[in-house]
């Protein structure tokens, strides 16, 4: 008895709060809720949230969508309860509560979804930007930096214009894209993309906690391994890596904003960058990655190198050989390959450069923003544990270093758009280097330095 006069009170209470009509607003305030069929879109009109179902789905979800070009297709770029669907809605109400919460109630006052925040307003309201984030702020601040929670922080499948992906250092947030479990359904699936702070920042895809592809460390214009279409700014948008000692992100800005575009993680582990054509009323797919097999992370092991026109694609940096032959003869490349003379540090050795590759993983490396090349070569060749180095920053010429310990793992040629990596060999190899060089004027370049000191300089930072 006493649940039927609190579910009774609740649709008396709820009966006073005004309702939002479709269309009449971007903001919910405490005085305002929305039900299943109400929508509240941005001041635009670009985006529009509300009550969705996925297509073949009776289940119900709080997303966000573009609203202009909705009579074609339905395109949800965010969803709330994506781990909560709901089957019936008849008296379940999103609205925004002191001291600042949005919150997704049912008819017995349950929380079925929530924002959070450490920090209270006066006037809290959610207000759906034309940016396509939703937030939770007072209703007389607009500073993005007083906003109480915001959407971007939290996205599902969809890297929306001037979206940061990345992270704050200050405050532990980390903003990276979880792809749908099927095209169904937005429950959260096996693939996620990540900026990897860890070494030095790298795009990254996971498959639940295994890397599947890599993109490399950003090199002061691209993506190291980034694919051609992805390399270069455009005429439709711009794209800016940030990375200091607060926080380290990726965000792209259109230069029309009236075009419609985004990058979104599938729930196979691809990453697609559509831009809607008004001509066609649909997407056109305008990059695909991973590219081809040779983006497989890691598919030729330590020092091993993926060449997509070559049969078999992988095989081995010159100066190396198949750690285990027999296994190599297979189509087995994980084990990857060693130096053909191991080195000594105790005796004469030096760095043999390796033009137009990836960079390899960064999990481990070290970097200096500030070094010239000849520094780099410097540093390296003091400290034995210091497998190979490059240039940190190629936009204007060669500045910065960084520096790999241990083996160098996920190389591939990218002929014409690769970059420069000098690995420390043994001064016999260096040598045989030469003389084949002198022979066809093979690209290639040589250091020759002494014996190590095992010295570690303090100018090389890790970031974790």
């Amino acid at each position: 008895m006493e649940s039927k006069y609190f579910i009774l009170f609740l649709l008396s209470f709820y009966s006073f709060i005004p309702k939002i009509s479709s269309t009449t607003t971007n903001v919910i305030n405490t005085n305002q809720f929305i039900t299943d069929g109400d929508t509240i879109v941005s001041s635009g009109g670009t985006f529009e949230l509300g009550f969705f179902s996925p297509n073949g789905s009776t289940t119900r979800y709080i997303g966000i969508w573009y609203k202009q070009i909705l009579p074609y297709v339905q395109t949800i770029v965010w969803v709330a309860n994506r781990e909560k669907p709901l089957t019936n809605t008849s008296s379940v109400v999103l609205k925004v509560n002191k001291p600042g919460i949005l919150a997704l109630l049912n008819d017995k006052n349950e929380t079925i979804w929530s924002t959070n925040t450490s920090r209270s307003v006066q006037n809290p309201v959610a207000v759906l930007l034309d940016s396509g984030n939703l937030v939770l702020k007072d209703a007389n601040d607009d500073n993005p930096e007083n906003f109480l929670w915001q959407s971007f922080n939290f996205p599902t499948d969809t890297h929306l214009p001037d979206m940061k992906l990345g992270k704050n250092f200050k405050t532990g947030i980390e903003v990276y894209l979880l792809a749908w479990k099927n095209d169904n359904d937005p429950t959260p699936g096996e693939y996620s993309l990540h900026i990897d702070p860890t070494g030095y920042p790298q795009g990254l895809i996971r498959h639940g906690a295994r890397v599947s592809a890599r993109a490399g460390p950003w090199n002061g214009l691209r993506w190291s391994g980034a694919p051609a279409p992805l390399q270069t700014q455009t005429s439709i948008y711009t794209f800016q890596f940030v990375f200091n000692e607060e926080e380290v992100y990726y965000s792209f800005s259109l230069i029309n904003n009236s075009l419609l575009t985004r990058l979104v993680l599938t729930n196979n582990g691809y990453i697609q960058r559509l831009t809607w054509v008004d001509r066609t009323k649909s997407w056109h797919l305008y990059l695909n990655i991973p590219l081809d097999t040779c983006d497989t992370y890691s598919l030729c092991g330590a020092y091993g190198s993926c060449v997509i026109d070559s049969s078999p694609v992988c095989g081995c940096l010159d100066k190396f050989e198949p750690k285990y032959p027999q296994n190599w003869q297979t189509g087995d490349w994980s084990q990857g390959c060693v130096r053909k003379t191991p080195i000594d540090c105790n005796k004469e050795h030096g760095f043999l450069k390796y033009s137009g590759i990836k960079l390899p993983e960064t999990n481990n490396s070290q970097y200096n923003k500030t070094m010239t090349l000849e520094g780099c070569r410097q540093v390296c060749s003091t400290n034995c544990s210091c497998t190979a180095y490059s240039s940190l920053d190629i936009s204007n010429g060669d500045k910065g270093c960084l520096f790999w310990s241990g083996e160098l793992i996920d190389i591939r040629e990218l002929s014409g758009r690769g970059q420069d990596i000098y690995i420390r060999m043994d001064s016999s190899d260096i040598g045989k280097f030469k003389q084949k060089e002198d022979r066809d004027s093979t690209r290639g370049e040589f250091l020759v330095v002494g014996g190590s000191d095992s010295a570690r300089p303090d100018s090389v930072h890790v970031h974790t």
